[in-house]
């Protein structure tokens, strides 16, 4: 059986989670020996539609009309949508309705976690969804003296110096109005923040906030390479403050390189990530600045080594087997029907 990955636009979404995911998964497919190919072109037996645009929407009637089964992957939902870019309360109307036509059309859907296959779940479509992280490929995060010098380099970094970084594109859902807030509380740490959205895309929140950043904090925009897993490595915190997320492929990035994390307390990570256990969280403002005020001032080893556990049992290799595994098993159902 060979598997069409399909991502529509693929030097735009790049820079993204959903970038990273297509990666992850031609990664985990080669180590499961899973036969695939990227070209549309090419001979296949099932596609999976990581895109919701309108060339992945005819991609789907094709297979449809042709009798190819359909997954396709839920990165997105209704709710991580919003109070993203600026104008998504117009977009949402295209946006939603993509969801819908892509969702309701799929033999059957994919998605990172329990509480994203929730939210789907919710919206009545009655397909079969499966939940399968987005992975992580541990080797990539592992102790490097290189990287971390590459990344002190780079800002300037003194021994010693407190750092606590962040990650994610420049949308209000992600936090970062809530990051500079708190940097302005800590003048002596080094807040940086990586990531980046077009400027005519930030929402006047986002405008609003980054005209009033402290020297402290600093957004060098989308860097992908040793600097940022130096960053990770070296930083004291990894503070994400996100509203809404599927999975968070950045959270286990810094869980990955053993890097104390501290997340909002929302639904995704309820059933994997524990306060206290492998990582902290906070509701709001105040509870960010109690807990980063403990996180700094305690020995934080074992938070660190229970977060390497978490992200050991999301492995690209372990992401590839159970890939594949639901392939065929949607693959053998797909069949199954088709011959009754």
């Amino acid at each position: 059986m060979k598997v069409l990955i399909y991502f529509e636009n693929e030097k735009i979404i790049r820079k993204s989670g959903i970038g990273r995911a297509m990666k992850h998964q031609m990664i985990a497919c080669n180590l499961a020996k899973q036969d695939f190919t990227i070209n549309p072109k090419e001979k296949y037996d099932m596609a999976h539609i990581n895109t919701l645009y309108n060339k992945s929407y005819r991609l789907l009637k094709k297979c449809r009309k042709n009798h190819i089964p359909v997954i396709v992957h839920g990165h997105s939902t209704f709710e991580d949508f919003r109070e993203s870019f600026a104008f998504w309360k117009i977009a949402k109307i295209w946006f939603y309705h993509q969801i819908k036509i892509m969702y309701k059309n799929a033999d059957a859907i994919i998605t990172p976690t329990n509480y994203s296959k929730s939210l789907i779940d919710s919206y009545g479509y009655q397909k079969d969804i499966y939940a399968c992280s987005n992975g992580i490929k541990l080797e990539d995060y592992q102790y490097s003296e290189e990287k971390i010098v590459a990344f002190k380099k780079r800002f300037n970094i003194e021994d010693g110096q407190k750092v606590i970084i962040g990650v994610g594109m420049l949308f209000k859902r992600k936090g970062v109005p809530d990051f500079i807030e708190i940097a302005k509380k800590y003048p002596n740490i080094k807040f940086i923040w990586f990531g980046n959205l077009a400027p005519i895309l930030r929402s006047h929140v986002i405008k609003k906030a980054l005209r009033s950043k402290p020297k402290n904090c600093i957004f060098p925009g989308y860097i992908d390479n040793d600097i940022i897993k130096g960053a990770y490595l070296y930083a004291d915190l990894f503070l994400f403050p996100s509203y809404e997320e599927t999975e968070g492929i950045v959270v286990l990035e810094a869980l990955a390189s053993k890097c104390v994390s501290l997340v909002r307390d929302i639904g995704v990570y309820k059933d994997w990530l524990d306060d206290g256990v492998n990582c902290y969280k906070a509701k709001d403002l105040n509870g960010f600045i109690q807990k980063i005020d403990y996180i700094l001032n305690h020995d934080n080893t074992s938070i660190k080594e229970n977060g390497y556990k978490i992200v050991e049992e999301r492995s690209i290799e372990k992401v590839g087997d159970k890939l594949k595994s639901i392939y065929e098993k949607i693959y053998a159902k797909y069949d199954k029907n088709s011959n009754q």
